[in-house]
Formats: C-alpha cells, structure tokens, sequence
C-alpha cells in the first residue's frame, strides 16, 4: 500500500530560473534552497528542483509514490517488469528515494520516510 503521490521532482538545468517560475506558480518561498536542492511544499505537496536530474537519467518531471517499504516495493516493481534507473540511496535525515522506467518508458519514483 502507498501513501499516494506527495513529492513530484522536476530535472532543471538552470535552478535559479526554475526557482523563480516556480516561486511564481507557487506563490511561496522554498523551504529549502540549496545549490543541488529546491524544494517547495504547497497544497500538501512537496515540489523538489534538482539540478542533477538530467545526469541521474531524469528525463522529465518524476512523481514520487510514498511507501512505507522501499525496498519490498522496488523488488515487487523489478518482479513486475520496472528497470531500476537509481537505487535505493538516502538523501538526508533518514529519507529514501529510488526511480524506475516502467516498460513505456515511463519513470516512477518512491520515497520513504524514516519513522515518525
């Protein structure tokens, strides 16, 4: 079972420009603001910019499903047919992320949260 989509990661190539569209669109200020890391939260959803996307295979925009097991959900994914494009890998404070590319193409993201 998921927690639903939460976190949607945009690849940018210019942060800064992508901070100030989004900054626009959003109508508030990032809560984080880093040179590898924007991240925005409005209407219970958390908007990350990442500058590196494009060198991890981020060809677009990845939304993120919440999982309470990553690694049980990136398995049952692969078993399914999913191509792991990045591992498991932590990404601060406890939070893990992974992606997949379904059969279309298509990229899939998964995030865990450490326990509350």
């Amino acid at each position: 079972m998921t927690a639903g989509l939460k976190t949607i990661i945009y690849p940018v190539k210019d942060i800064a420009r992508a901070k100030a569209l989004f900054s626009a669109l959003l109508q508030v200020e990032p809560y984080a603001d880093a040179p590898y890391y924007v991240g925005f939260k409005d209407a219970g959803q958390d908007v990350g910019l990442d500058p590196n996307g494009h060198a991890k295979g981020l060809t677009g925009p990845v939304p993120y499903w919440h999982v309470d097991d990553i690694r049980g959900r990136l398995a049952a994914l692969v078993d399914a047919g999913a191509e792991v494009v990045q591992d498991v890998q932590d990404v601060g404070n406890g939070r893990l992320i992974a992606s997949l590319k379904d059969a279309d193409g298509n990229l899939v993201g998964l995030l865990q949260d450490p326990p509350a």
